[in-house]
């Protein structure tokens, strides 16, 4: 990707984007976070990581893993955000759950590209995670993941052979074990200057410290 831009000879503020594919509340936040990306001109560093490691490493558990009044009281939630979203939303994604590695690798393979420019990870990363909780689309399928990355403006077959690399795999674990490093545990997780935002219903918070921050430079 291109190199970070300034605005009014200031940095752009930068926020650390730990999430996955499968992720539900990524999704449900997806909308809202790009319409902050561009309000506050924000440079976005994404870090898809294994969240069923980070699960099993925090204490959290998979949805079906979960007790019947904690299964229950989640759909209710996911109706409301879905109401307050305005977004489509399966309850039963017919593809989940599923293992995210292969799309995960073909961003970091995107993300590496220094051509590829901002707006097509973006739409790649919403896409994808709209793949599994909207549109009933198998995220493990190569020629799914070939099309959502196309119809991104991202070169989909050449993405899908680059995650074939072996370092993209290390670096997916890299990324997982750096966010347990930093106590995340869960997703969707957001770092802004040290400071964590944890889950989609935090990002006015996460929107107004980024407003302190430009108020105090």
């Amino acid at each position: 990707m291109a190199p970070v831009q300034t605005q009014n000879g200031q940095p752009r503020p930068r926020v650390e984007f730990y999430f996955s594919f499968i992720s539900l509340w990524s999704y449900i936040g997806s909308l809202p976070f790009q319409e902050l990306i561009a309000r506050r001109n924000i440079d976005v560093v994404y870090k898809p990581m294994d969240l069923y490691q980070v699960f099993a490493a925090t204490g959290g558990k998979p949805p079906k893993e979960r007790s019947p009044a904690r299964q229950a009281y989640r759909l209710a939630e996911m109706a409301r955000w879905s109401r307050m979203r305005k977004i489509p939303l399966n309850n039963e994604p017919r593809y989940y759950p599923a293992q995210p590695t292969l799309g995960h690798r073909m961003l970091l393979a995107a993300l590496s590209d220094p051509a590829v420019d901002e707006q097509s990870i973006h739409g790649f990363v919403h896409s994808a995670l709209k793949a599994v909780w909207a549109d009933a689309l198998n995220i493990e399928d190569e020629a799914t993941l070939i099309h959502l990355a196309e119809k991104n403006g991202l070169n989909g077959k050449g993405l899908l052979a680059a995650a074939a690399d072996p370092v993209l795999h290390d670096k997916e674990q890299a990324l997982t074990a750096e966010a347990l490093q930093r106590n995340v545990f869960g997703a969707p997780f957001y770092i802004f200057e040290g400071e964590p935002f944890w889950g989609q219903d935090r990002l006015e918070l996460l929107e107004m410290a980024i407003v302190a921050a430009a108020e105090k430079a």
